[in-house]
C-alpha cells in the first residue's frame, strides 16, 4: 500500500494515469493557493482557498514522509528522519507554516508568521515536483553548473571593474562605490532605470563600451541553458523511445 502511495505522489514517468492525475490536481492547488496573494483584502473565499490548500498541501506532506524509505531506497528509520531536512520538503513545510494559524487560532508561536504572507509564495516552488519543463531545466542548470559558474564570475568582474573605472572617472555623479556597482548591474542587464547616469564624456564613453561588452556577457548564460535544454530533450526522447522498445518485446505476438 505505501508503495502504491509513494508511485502515485512521486513525479510520473512510466505512463502511471493515477500518478498524471495526482501531478495534475496538485499542481491546480498550488497555483489556487496563491490567488489570495494578488488580492491586499482577504474575503471569506480566499480564505477558504487557503484553508483548503493548506490542507492538502498537509497531507501531501505527510504521505510524502511515511513512505521516506522509498524515496531514499533505504528501509531505516534514518530516511524518516532525514526526509524533513531534505530540500524539497523545507520548501513545503515554509508553504504550510504561515497558513497554520488560519486553520487554529491557539497557534500562539506561529500567530507572528501571519506577518510574513509573502513565505506563501514558497508554494509555487513546489511545481517542480510537478512539471517536467521545471524538471528539465533544473537537471539542465545542475549539469551546467561549472559553466554557468564561470559565467557568474566574468559578470561579477565586470561589473566591479566597471564600477570602478567609472566612479574614479566620474566621481561627482555618484555618491559611493555602492552606487557605481549599482550604476554597473543595471548597464549589465540593459535595463536602464536612467536615475543615475554619466554626464561626462569620458563617462559616456566608459558607458557606451561597457554596454558593448555587457550585451556579450548576458548572452552567454542563454546559449548555454538553450544548448543543455536541447540535450536533455534529446536524452529524455531516447529514454522514452527505448522503454517503449522494451515495452513492445515484452507484448505477446499475435498468433
Amino acid at each position: 500500500m505505501r508503495k502504491r502511495i509513494f508511485e502515485v505522489i512521486e513525479v510520473d514517468r512510466g505512463g502511471d494515469r493515477v500518478s498524471a492525475l495526482y501531478n495534475g490536481f496538485m499542481m491546480v492547488v498550488i497555483f489556487l493557493s496563491l490567488l489570495p496573494l494578488v488580492f491586499k483584502e482577504t474575503t471569506p473565499f480566499l480564505r477558504g482557498i487557503d484553508r483548503a490548500a493548506v490542507v492538502i498541501f498537509i497531507a501531501d506532506y505527510l504521505l510524502r514522509w511515511v513512505t521516506a524509505d522509498f524515496k531514499f531506497g533505504r528501509r531505516t528509520v534514518w530516511s524518516f528522519v532525514r526526509y524533513p531536512f531534505s530540500f524539497m520538503a523545507i520548501i513545503d513545510l515554509l508553504s504550510i507554516l504561515p497558513s497554520l494559524t488560519v486553520l487554529n487560532a491557539s497557534f500562539k508561536v506561529l500567530r507572528v508568521l501571519r506577518l510574513m504572507r509573502a513565505l506563501r509564495v514558497f508554494r509555487i516552488l513546489r511545481a517542480v515536483r510537478y512539471s517536467r519543463s521545471i524538471r528539465i531545466i533544473g537537471a539542465v542548470l545542475q549539469r551546467s553548473k561549472t559553466e554557468l559558474m564561470a559565467v557568474g564570475t566574468l559578470a561579477v568582474a565586470y561589473i566591479l571593474i566597471s564600477a570602478l573605472v567609472i566612479f574614479n572617472s566620474e566621481p561627482d555623479s555618484f555618491d559611493n562605490f555602492f552606487e557605481a556597482v549599482y550604476w554597473a548591474t543595471v548597464l549589465l542587464t540593459t535595463v536602464g532605470y536612467g536615475d543615475i547616469y554619466p554626464v561626462t564624456t569620458i563617462g559616456r564613453l566608459i558607458a557606451m563600451v561597457s554596454s558593448l561588452f555587457g550585451i556579450a556577457i548576458v548572452a552567454l548564460p542563454a546559449g548555454i541553458i538553450t544548448a543543455g535544454y536541447m540535450k536533455e530533450l534529446e536524452k529524455e526522447k531516447q529514454a522514452e523511445q527505448e522503454a517503449q522498445r522494451e515495452r513492445d518485446k515484452t507484448q505477446p505476438k499475435p498468433l
